[in-house]
């Protein structure tokens, strides 16, 4: 279809549900290359099956792990980069990675995770953080000023969800078409471990900008009910700080740990206002429930009272309502396994192909 292909993403240094995404398109584009602004190979070995090219950026004191206070220069690196050899670019972006600079002849579509959170839908909440504080206006006005331009650079956008859809229209004046990300973690891992305990998971990284752990581990404390949180994060310590009795960290674990959680949970909680929100598809994988905050990409991925309920305002007394009247006896495995389906690999495949072949 396309002779030469490139991946481009906007740091690698983390593991989450946009790597996953990177490693499904990597199955569909095994030679393809992956472009980064930097990479850190002990907090992403993940990455060890691309040819990671990597920025001028890599070479500056703590870029790798401390990425943000680069913020300024991340518009350079990616535009420092030269795709003149490539058929299609695919850039995978919350960020600048979109920013690059094509020539007509090379297709460039932008699966966009979403428009820069900071800049823009996520603005108040990561300015309050002490991280992104020194960030001066004219620093943030120039950002969002090149944000707009380099939004207008990608050919195509294929958006996450429908949430998604609509700030990539509200924010960049782009259409955009949705292709869902996949499910690469196998739900047939051979781990029959048996996880005691009546226990609600949540899976997400740890940091509270958006992914609100703090509501379910209060709603947990306050019902005494036991929750297990697997991830890690910025703000770890600070959330064990708040975590009673009942509440048990267990970092990062491997996918075959994860199913024994996933299989073994009354039902994962999704606090968050996140833009897809992988892990709603994972538990249901193993035919569980969600219990998710009504908003975001848990809109495309929970069917209402079939695979898991919604709670209406993201603070722990609205989680509280429905823990108390939860019944994991109330869902059907099947139901949850089948939706699913709607976001196998196979699908994706076949819906990025299609989209593909209609911009040649």
């Amino acid at each position: 279809m396309f002779m030469k292909v490139a991946l481009t993403y906007d740091r690698v240094n983390k593991w989450g549900g946009a790597e996953r995404v990177l490693l499904a398109l990597h199955k569909i584009f095994p030679d393809a290359p992956l472009y980064t602004s930097v990479l850190n190979i002990e907090k992403a070995p993940w990455a060890k099956v691309f040819d990671v090219k990597t920025s001028f950026l890599q070479n500056f004191p703590k870029a790798s792990t401390s990425h943000e206070f680069y913020a300024p220069l991340m518009p350079m690196a990616f535009e420092s980069f030269n795709f003149d050899e490539f058929d299609l670019v695919i850039s995978v972006t919350s960020e600048a990675a979109k920013g690059i600079i094509t020539k007509p002849k090379t297709l460039h579509v932008c699966y966009c995770l979403t428009p820069t959170r900071y800049l823009w839908s996520g603005y108040n909440d990561y300015f309050k953080s002490s991280v992104f504080k020194f960030l001066s206006k004219p620093a943030v006005s120039y950002l969002r000023a090149w944000d707009k331009i380099a939004a207008q650079r990608p050919d195509e956008y294929i958006a996450i969800s429908s949430e998604v859809k609509n700030r990539i229209n509200k924010y960049y004046g782009r259409d955009s078409q949705i292709i869902y990300p996949p499910l690469t973690m196998s739900v047939n891992a051979q781990n029959n471990k048996k996880i005691s305990g009546d226990y609600f998971l949540v899976v997400s990284r740890l940091t509270n900008f958006y992914k609100r752990v703090d509501i379910a581990i209060e709603a947990c404390n306050k019902l005494k009910v036991p929750l297990k949180i697997v991830g890690e994060g910025a703000d770890a310590e600070n959330l064990k700080k708040i975590a009673g009795p009942t509440i048990e960290f267990l970092g990062n674990v491997t996918d075959e740990e994860l199913s024994s959680y996933y299989k073994n949970c009354k039902a994962l909680i999704f606090p968050g206002l996140e833009d897809f929100g992988l892990t709603m598809v994972e538990a249901q994988a193993f035919g569980k429930p969600v219990v998710a905050f009504r908003g975001g990409g848990a809109l495309d991925t929970v069917q209402e009272r079939k695979t898991g309920e919604f709670f209406n305002e993201q603070n722990p007394e609205s989680l509280m309502v429905v823990l108390k009247s939860f019944d994991e006896k109330r869902y059907n495995t099947k139901s949850c396994r089948e939706n699913s389906e709607k976001f196998s690999f196979e699908r994706f495949e076949e819906d990025l192909r299609k989209f593909l072949e209609s911009k040649i």
